[in-house]
């Protein structure tokens, strides 16, 4: 019988697999191998020795090495201190605008309040106005003597100091807005419309007129030219039997 066969019969010793990890990045690390020895071709082949994980320490960032590519080259504590300015100048701007629009409005109220005071005065002063009309024609009149006298300067002089002003007297010129005219007439004595008679006074309190003075109005007129003087000449009486002149016969006859 023919014996069983052996495939390994015949064969030497069987040689080792060895596995050589030829990548230049390490997997684990990612880091660059660096090159292997070159091995010798007629060399006895053996293992080789495992190779040992190269560690390598990350270098050092440069201290004074400028920015990479695609980086920023603005500072970030300046950029923040940019936008801190901005926003405090926004601030004021705005701090500024409220307080000019505070200022006037401010100066709007007490102008509104000034006006205000000024026209309740003025309508308390209109009302007395024909006291005031009553006190001036007893003083013409002669009728404003003692204690009665002395009350109405009184009152006068305080109307005067609140704010009252007393127009229209004889000589002043004709002004419209102030001066109702109700009576005209010409004199070539003014050169121009003016008041020679008041009839009433007129008052004004503070820049209001509160009632327009009643004048009468003399306006100018153009003097009328000199007739030329007549040249009378002397006469001699009519001597002898002389017939007397034209003009002679007539005085005559007026005699």
């Amino acid at each position: 019988m023919t014996g069983r066969y052996d495939e390994t019969e015949g064969r030497g010793p069987e040689e080792p697999v060895v596995v050589r990890d030829r990548r230049r990045i390490d997997p684990l690390t990612g880091e660059v191998r660096p090159a292997a020895p070159a091995e010798p071709q007629d060399g006895p082949k053996h293992a080789a020795p495992a190779e040992e994980p190269v560690v390598t320490e990350a270098p050092e960032p440069a201290t004074h090495a400028g920015p990479g590519l695609g980086d920023s080259i603005v500072d970030d504590s300046v950029t923040v201190a940019t936008g801190l300015e901005k926003e405090l100048a926004e601030r004021t701007a705005d701090l500024q605008r409220l307080q000019a629009e505070y200022a006037n409005y401010r100066k709007r109220v007490d102008r509104d309040r000034e006006q205000v005071v000024t026209g309740a005065k003025a309508s308390v002063v209109n009302d007395l106005l024909p006291l005031l009309d009553d006190l001036e024609r007893a003083e013409q009149h002669g009728d404003l003597t003692g204690a009665f006298k002395a009350v109405g300067e009184k009152l006068v002089g305080s109307l005067q100091r609140s704010g009252l002003e007393p127009f229209g007297a004889e000589g002043e010129a004709f002004d419209p807005s102030v001066h109702e005219a109700v009576q005209h007439s010409t004199s070539p004595d003014v050169a121009g419309p003016t008041v020679t008679t008041v009839m009433r006074r007129g008052y004004r309190f503070g820049e209001r007129v509160l009632r327009a003075a009643l004048v009468g109005v003399t306006d100018h007129e153009p003097g009328a030219a000199p007739a030329p003087a007549a040249q009378d000449a002397p006469v001699d009486p009519p001597v002898g039997g002389e017939l007397p002149l034209e003009g002679e016969l007539f005085d005559e006859n007026n005699r």
